[in-house]
């Protein structure tokens, strides 16, 4: 009886593993929906006012969303109607993207900063309802002072040009203008103190900004200035070129608001390490010179250039050269010696450079080359001495048969 029982169980084990294996399928496969708030207006939230946000959801996954849900879920200052907090999108398909605009009121009693709210979506009826936290600025728009903020010089940043994989800063200062403490427009007296609401730096494709937006809480008096620095990262894929972030403020009023482009250059160009006279040792030993090239845009430090081949012995293992200015040549030699005399030749011989751009350290193979060798034959130092002498005696006997003939003269 048990051998005709094993056979049904079998049965029914794999009609059950059919029946899960499509709910697993679909949930590997599924809808993967990003939550991201695409802009608001005003900036700041006016206290006692409205202010539109639209959410965009994406969907980055691989099967559709069959009935997508977005609910806003605020937190004071900011409250919704109950008719328009919630939104049925319905069906999103993979790789497109839906946008909807939620218009929240900020309670007359708010106070200026940050204010919170949550954006739910679900991707289909009855399912997991999902949340997402976002932030944005409450204030007051306008302000009776009249200092204007200006970017002063260009903006800085470390390092100069980037290369791809990159990390750094750009930093900014920015200027309150004015000269005097007050000044008058149409017979009523302002002062001319400056506000920076806030102030961003907006990434692109390939270059993204890992620091949030500046939000100032104070002022800035005539002639005095802030500094404002952003980190940056720069992709491994991004192509070489000049990029332009867009450097953004919001000042003591919308008519004070400022935006700037900001050229960000990216360069793979690093350094060259080229030959400057025949790759050939002598008898198993020579020195081998280089001229070492920083084709970068900007200064590189710290740069080093080590060589290997097997077999072969090189000194200075590590040839240290320090900073290098863009376009700079630095001449090198080493020694270079075989520790074992059947090596065959030509050797590869491998040209490693190590450098740093700002922060970022580098080890690169710049180069490999063929490393020949050629037998020179050494003189016989015995045979030189004996022809020495022999030129000496010859001398000598020219010198005392000449002598004879002029005394027989």
């Amino acid at each position: 009886m048990l051998g005709k029982k094993k056979p049904i169980l079998v049965f029914i084990a794999l009609l059950f593993l059919s029946l899960l294996s499509p709910l697993n399928a679909s949930a590997a496969d599924g809808a993967d929906l990003k939550v991201s708030i695409l802009r608001y207006e005003p900036i700041p939230a006016e206290i006692g006012e409205y202010v539109s946000v639209w959410v965009k959801v994406e969907n980055l996954g691989y099967a559709k969303a069959s009935s997508l849900s977005v609910r806003m879920v605020p937190e004071y200052p900011f409250s919704i109607s109950s008719e328009t907090a919630q939104i049925n999108i319905g069906i999103l398909t993979p790789n497109n993207a839906a946008v909807h605009e939620f218009r929240l009121y900020t309670d007359a009693g708010a106070k200026q900063g940050p204010g919170t709210f949550e954006v739910w979506y679900q991707e289909s009826a009855g399912g997991t309802w999902f949340k997402k936290e976002f932030e944005i600025r409450v204030g007051s728009d306008t302000f009776d002072s009249k200092g204007t903020v200006q970017l002063m010089g260009d903006a800085v940043k470390e390092p100069e040009v980037f290369m791809p994989g990159d990390r750094g800063t750009i930093s900014f200062t920015l200027l309150n203008s004015a000269t005097d403490n007050s000044v008058t427009i149409g017979g009523e007296q302002y002062d001319t103190y400056a506000r920076i609401q806030s102030a961003s730096l907006d990434g692109v494709e390939g270059i993204r900004v890992t620091t949030g937006t500046y939000y100032g809480n104070g002022l800035i008096g005539p002639g005095e200035s802030v500094d404002l620095t952003y980190n940056v990262e720069v992709a491994e894929d991004t192509p070489d070129g000049t990029y332009y972030l867009d450097f953004s403020i919001v000042g003591s009023s919308h008519s004070y608001n400022n935006n700037w482009r900001i050229p960000v250059k990216v360069d793979s160009s690093s350094i060259r390490v080229i030959p400057s006279k025949p790759l050939v040792l002598e008898n198993g030993a020579g020195t081998l010179e280089f001229d070492v090239a920083n084709i970068h845009p900007n200064m590189l430090s710290s740069v080093s250039v080590r060589l290997e081949s097997e077999g072969i012995e090189f000194s200075p293992a590590e040839y240290f050269i320090g900073s290098m200015d863009p376009d700079e040549l630095f001449t090198i030699e080493i020694n270079a010696k075989a520790l074992e005399n059947d090596i065959s030749f030509p050797a590869d011989l491998v040209i490693n450079a190590d450098f740093r751009n700002g922060l970022n350290q580098y080890t690169q193979q710049v180069d490999v080359r063929q490393l020949k060798h050629q037998v020179v034959e050494k003189e016989n130092g015995l045979g030189v001495y004996i022809l020495l002498l022999l030129l000496v005696a010859a001398g000598a006997g020219a010198y005392l048969l000449r002598r004879r003939r002029m005394n027989k003269e």
